[in-house]
């Protein structure tokens, strides 16, 4: 997917609006089906930015129950583009080489660090049993949870409070 931007550049007040599906070799992640991408290109006053959001389906396994789902993120996109730079330490703008520009990588990029680092298949997830795996989810079950055994009698730090 290549947007054409030599109009937008061009032309203050200018919008170009772009919906696209991520192409199949972005499949690093398990999506239940291509994110989709919608959005703008827009020169406000000579600054161009690109907004939108990427709408991702993920078919995965639950963090606590490691029951299978699909889970639904909204990704927002917002990155300032420029074809030249002053500065080049700076990660606040995208630079382009040209007008014509492949967005697929940089929302790549969004998708990523928008991952939740832990994915539940509802907020309350009860987890599974650590004795015999039931999901409590959807049942109990009779075992009874193993107590810490007190195997540890030397106290290493208890000469401290004597100190204190």
């Amino acid at each position: 997917m290549n947007l054409e931007l030599e109009s937008v550049f061009n032309t203050p007040g200018l919008t170009e609006p772009f919906s696209f599906a991520l192409p199949a070799n972005y499949d690093a992640l398990p999506f239940a089906q291509p994110p989709q991408i919608t959005g703008e290109v827009r020169n406000r006053a000579g600054i161009v930015t690109l907004q939108g959001q990427a709408q991702v389906q993920l078919a995965t396994h639950c963090d606590r129950c490691a029951g299978e789902f699909t889970h639904a993120i909204a990704v927002p996109l917002y990155h300032t583009l420029v074809l030249s730079l002053n500065n080049e330490n700076t990660d606040d703008f995208v630079l382009l080489e040209g007008y014509r520009f492949n967005p697929c990588d940089l929302i790549w990029e969004d998708i990523v660090l928008n991952m939740p680092p832990r994915i539940l298949c509802q907020p309350d997830c009860a987890g599974l049993c650590s004795m015999c795996g039931t999901n409590f989810n959807t049942a109990s079950c009779d075992c009874i949870a193993p107590q810490p055994e007190q195997t540890d009698t030397i106290q290493p730090f208890a000469h401290l409070k004597d100190i204190i």
